[in-house]
């Protein structure tokens, strides 16, 4: 799964990754984590133009009663987009990329679990594939969230979880956030990541807690026995 992250590229780093000037200063952050409000770029659905907006993370589909079924719904599997009613129209109109410069992983040692920080070995901001929706409530306001896309792990991955966040490669952004583009051609895009990509290393148990998000969260500390995971 993918359950945090940490974004600390600047406005300039976004805008040459992404293609899209970020319209206001991005705070670095270190420990971003479920229900709070994320950066995000989409489709606007009525413009039509990319933009860059604030989700608030854990998808609450709009059909929901009950806005806290989003604490549920930060991750959605890719084998399950298509049939699962929360994210089934999600995935084919709504759909949206996540950056982040790493994100976090627990390896279980016994009892306890171990964080490691996984990022690009170039440390250039990754693009993660995500859907947003909007809900409405009762009182007329309007909730916009979304959810992380997780598919099997690759091999640095894989001896933390079994699963990872789809990381989409930088020619398929405008593919992906295009509203019309038939879902036959998304579906390739689903897939581990390329096992060169990424390095994966332990961190501080400080991490465990969302209160923590300063820039010591993603320095390595001593690894276990067996190494830090370069793969």
């Amino acid at each position: 799964m993918c359950g945090r992250y940490a974004l600390y590229a600047d406005g300039e780093q976004l805008a040459w990754r992404f293609g899209l000037p970020v319209p206001h200063p991005v705070p670095p952050r270190y420990n971003i984590a479920p229900s709070q409000p994320l950066l995000a770029l989409r489709d606007n659905p009525d413009t039509r133009q990319r933009e860059w907006t604030h989700l608030v993370w854990g998808l609450v589909p709009r059909w929901a009663k009950d806005p806290t079924i989003g604490n549920r719904m930060i991750n959605a599997r890719a084998e399950t987009l298509h049939e699962k009613p929360a994210f089934r129209d999600a995935y084919r109109y709504r759909r949206c990329i996540i950056p982040a410069n790493g994100f976090y992983e627990w390896q279980k040692a016994g009892a306890a679990k171990r964080p490691y920080f996984v990022r690009a070995r170039d440390d250039l901001p990754l693009g993660l594939a995500g859907l947003w929706a909007t809900w409405h409530s009762p009182d007329g306001s309007e909730l916009h969230t979304c959810t992380i896309i997780t598919t099997d792990a690759n091999a640095t991955v894989r001896p933390l979880h079994d699963r990872m966040a789809v990381i989409l490669p930088p020619d398929a952004y405008a593919l992906w956030l295009d509203p019309d583009a038939p879902l036959s051609s998304l579906a390739p895009l689903l897939r581990p990541a390329p096992d060169d990509l990424l390095i994966a290393y332990p961190v501080d148990a400080r991490v465990n807690s969302p209160a923590n998000d300063d820039p010591s969260l993603i320095a390595p500390v001593d690894a276990p026995q067996q190494g830090a995971l370069e793969l």
